[in-house]
């Protein structure tokens, strides 16, 4: 299959099983969505598939392959204060793909993707600690968009964004997967699943 897929994959932290078989199937082109309670391994999904938790069973494949081509994968956290890097400024870090691919990435490149994601150009010189949670998420999707990543998996990306940054948001992750990506969306928001992804896995409860 030309895309991301996971077949039985199965995780267990201290006796405690957080996935049991999961199976999906997120073709290329498309918005593959991810539902489930707090606590049924939405995000640690994301984590297996994103290659940073091995599984304890089960496997992962990039365009059929079981290792992903370094870089394809983008990773859009639910909470960007934990991943971003405190001392670049939200200019650096949506061209840092850019730049690591030995693109030319100029200040022309980045006003344009900070307006793509809803972020006033003004801000790409402040530091996280200067911005809030949704000015600095729209900076972590402006990388996103930047590193042209063929797998792109994004946890709860509206969460901290007003209603008029969550339709822009939905349109860039629209066209991220119309140019070809796979796409896998977590999230809360059943209407938004619903209304945007072409497929839903929903991830039963946990136990106790």
């Amino acid at each position: 299959m030309t895309g991301l897929s996971a077949t039985g994959v199965g995780l267990a932290f201290g006796g405690r099983t957080v996935l049991d078989g999961v199976n999906l199937s997120a073709p290329a082109g498309q918005i593959t969505g991810v539902t489930g309670a707090s606590g049924s391994g939405k995000t640690t999904l994301l984590r297996v598939l994103a290659g940073l938790q091995r599984p304890d069973t089960g496997e992962i494949r990039y365009d059929g392959d079981p290792v992903a081509p370094k870089g394809s994968i983008a990773l859009l956290a639910q909470h960007p204060r934990l991943v971003c890097n405190p001392r670049w400024t939200l200019g650096q870090i949506i061209a840092e793909p850019a730049l690591i691919r030995g693109d030319r990435f100029g200040a022309a490149d980045l006003r344009s993707t900070a307006g793509d994601v809803g972020l006033d150009p003004a801000l790409l010189d402040r530091y996280p600690g200067q911005v809030s949670d949704g000015q600095l998420q729209r900076a972590c999707l402006g990388r996103v968009l930047t590193q042209r990543a063929r797998f792109v998996l994004c946890d709860e990306p509206t969460a901290m964004l007003d209603p008029i940054s969550t339709a822009s948001v939905v349109a860039l992750l629209r066209g991220v997967a119309d140019g070809g990506a796979s796409v896998v969306l977590v999230s809360h928001d059943a209407v938004l699943v619903e209304t945007l992804t072409a497929a839903t896995l929903a991830l039963p409860s946990p136990l106790g």
